[in-house]
Parts: structure tokens; sequence; C-alpha cells
């Protein structure tokens, strides 16, 4: 586990599933991408559906930042997205830490789309439901109005049963723009990937953790012209990620990725007008970080 502070840092891994490489890639030729996330016959390539787990023992708090894909998948739409959830899922995760789904307190989705807030409910007796009963949820308020008005491009990734539950158990708060909900934890908003999307930084001890969800999705994706073709503002999502980098440089921070099936976490250096990588953590089932 990774220490900051006040809080203690966990990769927890919900399981594994696969996207289009060359919507994950965008423009970039294939011949460059490859590389460095081999495809499979049907041209997908395997990607991490990791969670941040920030522990507060002092205050009894434990945060989840996204939970994942979740259980909700029928035979057709497991094939089509390859999912592999064969570790135990975030369950799995959990009690590597010694913690149950009853002890997480909070939940903070970076968005909505499937593969970042799936976990969120289960089928129960009596329809959805939560699925951390004793947890509260927040997602910006921006990508919720986005998420059930969506244009053509996302409507495929945005999925109201994992979500609209929440809303309907008064368990769900919407913020408006950027917070510092518990001391040390922040939020900042990013909109090229989709509206309203938020990444979370976690400081304390002169250390500081950056979980930058689909802003950089795989370790690949730290190079800035590496922009998912998903995305629904390219040159946003470069701006973005170029401010975010560079903070993240000066402060000598960690950046935990969501995508990646091989790294958990790293840092980075400026590399000429670019970025890439100066260190690397890989990643292990279930809990990955140091």
């Amino acid at each position: 586990m990774l220490t900051l502070g006040r809080y203690r840092l966990a990769a927890v891994l919900d399981g594994t599933f696969a996207l289009d490489g060359g919507a994950m890639f965008g423009v970039v030729p294939r011949p460059l991408w490859e590389k460095q996330a081999p495809p499979d016959g049907r041209n997908r390539v395997r990607l991490a559906a990791r969670c941040l787990l920030a522990l507060d023992e002092g205050a009894r708090r434990a945060i989840l930042v996204d939970d994942g894909l979740g259980e909700k998948w029928d035979a057709k739409r497991t094939d089509i997205y390859a999912i592999d959830r064969s570790s135990g899922g975030i369950d799995s995760g959990l009690e590597g830490v010694g913690l149950a789904r009853r002890d997480i307190t909070d939940v903070v989705l970076t968005h909505l789309h499937f593969d970042h807030a799936g976990g969120s409910t289960k089928r129960g007796a009596n329809g959805l439901e939560p699925t951390f009963p004793n947890a509260r949820w927040y997602v910006q308020r921006r990508n919720w109005e986005n998420a059930h008005a969506s244009n053509p491009r996302e409507r495929a990734s945005y999925m109201p049963e994992n979500y609209d539950a929440l809303m309907e158990a008064g368990v769900l708060t919407l913020w408006d723009g950027p917070q510092q909900p518990w001391p040390g934890l922040s939020t900042i908003t990013v909109n090229g990937h989709t509206r309203g999307q938020q990444l979370v930084r976690v400081s304390g001890g002169g250390n500081t953790a950056y979980f930058v969800t689909d802003l950089i999705p795989t370790a690949a994706h730290v190079r800035i012209p590496f922009v998912m073709g998903y995305d629904v503002a390219a040159i946003e999502t470069m701006e973005e990620k170029r401010a975010l980098l560079s903070r993240a440089v000066s402060e000598n921070a960690w950046i935990v990725l969501e995508h990646d099936p091989e790294t958990a976490l790293g840092r980075v250096a400026a590399d000429g007008d670019d970025f890439a990588w100066a260190e690397r953590i890989p990643s292990h089932p279930g809990v990955a970080a140091r």
C-alpha cells in the first residue's frame, strides 16, 4: 500500500475487459500502439478495471474511486467486451486489504461510463439496489446530466441501470465543479473525454497521487497525441493531459492508471515537448500499490 499522510492507498482490480484497439488509440497508427497493447483476433485490446481505495483509518472512512464493471452482464455483452472477473472481482480486492463491501463509506465516481460505474448497483429481490450498503456515491452534476441526454457517440457507454437506482435510493450526491470533500483529497474536473469527468488527487506527508481515469487510461496514453477515439473533444483532452502531467512532474507525484493491465502506477518525467515514464510499478492480482 502507498501511504500519503492520513491515507493508505491501494489499487483494487475488479476485473479485465477489452475494447477495440483503434477506438482506444484514435488517430495513432496501429504499428505504434500495437507494440504496447497487442490486439486479439477481433482487434480488441485487454484493459483493467482498476479502482482506487483511499483509507483514512483515523476518520473511519474508506473511499473507493470508481467501482468497476459490476456483475450485471449477460452472455452476449460479456463476450463483446471479453469481461473476465474470475479473480474474484472487487470483493477479492477488498479482502486483500482486510475490508468488505460493508466497510466502504464513500464512492467517488469519475464519470458514469459502464466500466467506471457498473459496480454501483446489483440485482436484488426488489430490483436494482446499491452494492455497498453503507456508502454514499458522488459524481459531477454535469456528467449526470450528460448521461441522461447522451449524444450518439457516447450512448452505448452510459447504462442507466448502473446509476439511476442510486438516486432513487437517496445515496447519490451531485457535485458542481471541483471539490475538496475530505482533508487531503480533492477532485479536478476535465471535459475532453466526456463532459463532467473528474480526477482525484490525494496528498499528504509531502507526497501526492492522482487517479487519472480516462484522461490517461493506459501507460501508452502518457504521450500527449495518444488520445482515444472515444473522446468527445480530443484537443481538450490533450490540453488537460498536458496541464495534469506538468503538475505531476512538478510534484513528483504518483499517477494511478485505471485501465492498464500491466502497470498500476508510476511517476512521469518531461521528455522534450512530451512526457514519458520515469518509473512504473507493475500490476498484481487484487491489490497493486506500494
